[in-house]
């Protein structure tokens, strides 16, 4: 047993049988407030806030990055993306083995994990990931000798601070600069592993940092030339002879123009309207879509889901979101070992002891992949290979449900034999062969084929035909060129291929028994 000391400085008796029931990281009036280190925000400012986290001082740095969040909608919309990647996912509980103590476990931590909040509080842990490590404190209730969990409440990151040897402690009222050693089994601390070195440094957040300090200076100066040159330049003229008083009419004529844009002059005055050059416009776009696509890169691991629009293709889209997938399944596995250390495994421990080992969380992913393609994959490695393959594992890689002993079953209709080409072609292809010319009958098969594949081809290549009407450059041609394919229906092409496949085999066979 161990001591440690809570918010208000007195002790609290932490055990590894009992749970600490007491709340540690209480709200303070310090977490209403910030020092809004975002404003005015340069070079070296950023670099010195970077010092400071290095230094295991992270209050400014871990609240410039929520600001980072709220000020970008890009930043905000991608890291969005990121998260709600893994929340949309369903999740299952599994026992370590079939031991019934390991069963009853994985029941215990199912039952647990239905408490209200849940998913607000993964989306919470799921803050380190632009942070680099967030952590939420696990409020228990305690009924007779059944612990339970109440709900997770989410903890500022700026409530942490590390000492010189870079251990996480928790800032409270009672010690606002050192901070209190974190309890055991009394946090789920989440920490995302980008790169290898400290979790100060690892969220994604920090890499963007830059970016996004480049593209506030970039969207100020743009919003500055909008005011200035936004608006054409309102010149009045007047006669050498003019009066101060015409002047003064002018004037006000011309700065009534800014907002009303009507007014009225004298006829020997005139006002004339001067357009900026618009030209410099291009370049404060062309920075801002740059750091935009850096962050996408560093946060998605891709641009082309976020920037490329109506521009990208089904192929490029497809080989880009296989990018976000592998981040994705990152994500889940190291949600899970979280969850499984800091939180499956006290309530295994308080609930049924030492014995029970720890079940575990895996979330369904679905991995997009050609169905199609693959049951002919399937099809070809048990009829033609002969391997056998479980039926319970087809049932899992299709996602089909296996049916129940009362439910109706679909049957597949008898298998037919291929059809020949035509009526009378297998009679036509013998016949020539009898006599001797089976060089022409292998012709006269091919000449039919040719002739029926003519308006099925023909068919099959209107759609590239309109697509060569469309495009102006072979660069857009290559592009949309693969979506067109992927569309393409070839089932008369292939089925006339095998029809002549058959008849050949026919052929063949008959050769050699002849």
């Amino acid at each position: 047993m161990s001591t440690i000391y809570g918010p208000d400085g007195r002790p609290i008796s932490s055990s590894k049988n009992k749970p600490i029931t007491q709340e540690i990281a209480v709200a303070s009036i310090r977490d209403k407030f910030s020092t809004y280190p975002s404003s005015g925000l340069t070079p070296e400012r950023l670099a010195t806030i970077f010092k400071e986290a290095d230094a295991g001082d992270v209050y400014r740095q871990m609240e410039l990055f929520e600001e980072m969040e709220e000020k970008d909608p890009h930043l905000f919309s991608i890291l969005q993306t990121r998260k709600n990647s893994v929340l949309s996912l369903e999740y299952e509980i599994h026992p370590y083995s079939e031991d019934p103590g390991d069963v009853k476990a994985a029941q215990l931590i199912q039952e647990i994990m239905e408490f209200e909040g849940l998913e607000d509080a993964l989306l919470d842990l799921l803050d380190a990931v632009g942070k680099g490590y967030a952590l939420s404190e696990i409020m228990y209730s305690v009924s007779g000798d059944r612990v339970m969990v109440d709900k997770l409440k989410w903890v500022h990151q700026k409530r942490t601070t590390f000492d010189d040897y870079l251990n996480m402690r928790l800032l409270t009222d009672a010690d606002p600069s050192g901070g209190i050693e974190i309890p055991d089994n009394k946090f789920v601390i989440h920490r995302y592993r980008a790169k290898s070195g400290h979790p100060n440094r690892a969220g994604v957040i920090r890499v963007c940092a830059w970016m996004y300090l480049f593209k506030n200076y970039d969207i100020k100066d743009w919003v500055a030339f909008a005011e200035v040159y936004g608006m054409p330049l309102r010149l009045g003229k007047y006669d050498a002879s003019a009066s101060k008083e015409d002047k003064d009419t002018l004037m006000k004529a011309v700065t009534m123009l800014g907002t009303d844009a009507a007014g009225i002059i004298s006829k020997n005055t005139e006002i004339e309207f001067v357009e900026a050059v618009r030209s410099s416009t291009n370049v404060y776009k062309t920075l801002a879509d740059f750091c935009n696509a850096e962050m996408s890169k560093a946060v998605l691991g891709q641009t082309l889901t976020t920037e490329v629009g109506d521009r990208g293709s089904y192929a490029a889209g497809k080989v880009h979101n296989d990018v976000r997938e592998d981040l994705k399944l990152a994500d889940c596995k190291a949600l899970a070992e979280t969850l499984r250390r800091d939180l499956f495994r006290p309530l295994v421990r308080f609930n049924l002891g030492k014995k029970p080992r720890l079940p575990y969380l895996k979330f369904k992913i679905e991995t997009p992949e050609d169905t199609e393609k693959t049951a002919r994959v399937y099809s070809i490695v048990i009829k033609d290979i002969g391997l056998p393959v479980s039926k319970q594992h087809v049932y899992e890689k299709f996602g089909i449900p296996k049916p129940g002993p009362n439910e109706d079953l679909l049957v597949p209709p008898p298998a037919a034999s291929p059809l020949p080409l035509k009526a009378g072609m297998v009679p036509m292809v013998l016949s020539a062969a009898r006599a001797g010319n089976p060089q022409e009958a292998i012709d006269g098969l091919a000449d039919k084929a040719l002739r029926q594949a003519g308006p099925v081809i023909s068919k099959m290549i209107e759609p590239i035909k309109e697509l060569i009407s469309q495009v102006a450059t072979l660069e857009e041609m290559k592009e949309r060129l693969a979506e067109v394919y992927l569309a393409m229906d070839t089932t008369e092409l292939e089925d006339l291929v095998a029809r002549c496949m058959f008849i050949s085999d026919l052929f063949g066979r008959w050769s050699v028994d002849a």
